[in-house]
């Protein structure tokens, strides 16, 4: 029963999640593109940045930007904050119910280290802590303003060290979503500790009479940035789960940061396209990057299909043994592994058709990578992954 309710917690907070992190992606790229399109005041104005005319929905919008704050606010003021801090919030449950909560083979991997589930939640929940103190801290500095490049790869630096320090210590799946994790708590603080808090001291100081100190709206724009451009990276981290040759890489951590550098150049394209720039050269880097990661992480399978031609043939019998002693325990009708009353994605391996049909995701999962079985409970051995790749790319003969 304990199972159903996490896979049911499951469901309502990732659909959830889904839907309100669109409605805060889709604000962040809208003001981005409003910024960009900003024109002078048909009428010179000393408190109008900049205006533009939209139409949309069968209606004319008129938007004036005033950078500071209007010297006479307005009845109501719509803020936009509530789609960060839902998103934040079941974020933080979903991590929770998924890999806290849930099996420890999601979070740990005795291959890559050999620690306990309580001391895999301590590292994970302190990554977030003190990852968004340094950013933070780095960013509230008279350091970074004056040297905002600078700034910039000593941030990126650190998102690398993390990635690869949680790479050394979390399973593959368990260190890709951590590093979102902390990605999406910045933005998220960004929003309700810096640029809110920043924008109320704007017009409680325009409403008791005094001038708004304009440091505040700079400060939000620069946090604003930083959030934009991390959240095609983030979009990543969350459909990651299903693409095991990344995650489950030797170098995953690599894998990982160099899918955020082309994730914030597809970003800085549009942000570049919007504000009328030509350059289109973020473009053509973004698709060579991606070609020569996908070779490089591609690349083994070549190396073992020439093997494979070359190798005795591998008995089916010893296969079906094998898939029944390492995978059958939640792959069958019927799991015996604790956390699971139904076969994962209702995938069975209880006669050799089904192994046969199956065999493709096994060779993604189980040969090109280590992520089955889950957290290598069974111990699968590296002799017997590559003796399941050997009869995969030999045919996945049935005799």
């Amino acid at each position: 029963m304990e199972a159903i309710v996490l896979d049911w917690l499951n469901l309502m907070l990732r659909w959830t999640h889904i839907i309100v992190a669109i409605a805060w992606i889709g604000s962040s790229f809208y003001f981005m593109w409003l910024d960009s399109h900003l024109e002078a005041p048909a009428e010179p104005s000393d408190e109008i940045e900049g205006q533009l005319w939209m139409v949309h929905s069968g209606g004319f919008y008129q938007v004036n930007k005033i950078m500071v704050a209007p010297k006479v606010m307005p009845r109501t003021l719509h803020w936009f904050k509530w789609e960060a801090a839902w998103t934040g919030i079941t974020g933080i449950g979903l991590l929770a119910v998924v890999f806290y909560l849930g099996s420890e083979a999601f979070l740990i991997d005795p291959q890559v280290s050999e620690i306990t589930k309580l001391q895999a939640v301590g590292i994970g929940a302190g990554t977030l802590v003190v990852g968004w103190l340094l950013y933070d801290t780095l960013y509230m500095s008279n350091w970074s303003n004056e040297n905002g490049a600078l700034a910039a790869a000593v941030s990126f630096a650190g998102l690398c060290g993390v990635a690869f320090g949680l790479s050394q210590i979390l399973s593959g799946r368990g260190a890709y979503v951590h590093v979102g994790a902390l990605m999406g708590i910045v933005m998220v603080l960004n929003v309700w500790i810096r640029i809110l808090p920043g924008q109320q001291n704007l017009v409680n100081a325009r409403k008791a009479g005094k001038e708004p100190d304009p440091a505040y709206g700079v400060l939000a724009k620069q946090r604003s940035v930083h959030n934009n451009y991390m959240t095609l990276p983030i979009v990543f981290v969350m459909i990651s789960s299903h693409y095991p040759e990344t995650y489950g890489h030797a170098q995953n951590w690599a894998v990982l940061i160099a899918l955020f550098i082309i994730g914030a150049l597809v970003r800085h394209w549009f942000n570049l396209r919007n504000s009328g720039s030509s350059a289109i050269w973020p473009v053509p880097v973004a698709i060579v990057a991606m070609a020569s990661l996908a070779a490089w992480v591609s690349g083994p399978q070549v190396a073992a299909k020439i093997e494979a031609a070359n190798a005795p043939p591998v008995p089916f019998a010893k296969i079906e043994l094998l898939v029944r002693t390492r995978c059958s325990a939640c792959h069958t009708a019927k799991p015996v592994q604790e956390g699971f009353e139904t076969p994962p994605k209702n995938i069975k391996f209880d006669t050799p058709e089904e192994i046969h049909k199956h065999a493709a995701m096994i060779k993604r999962t189980a040969v090109l990578t280590s992520t089955m079985p889950l957290g290598n409970i069974t111990r699968m051995t590296p002799e017997e992954r590559k003796l399941l790749g050997l009869w995969i790319d030999q045919g996945m003969k049935l005799d």
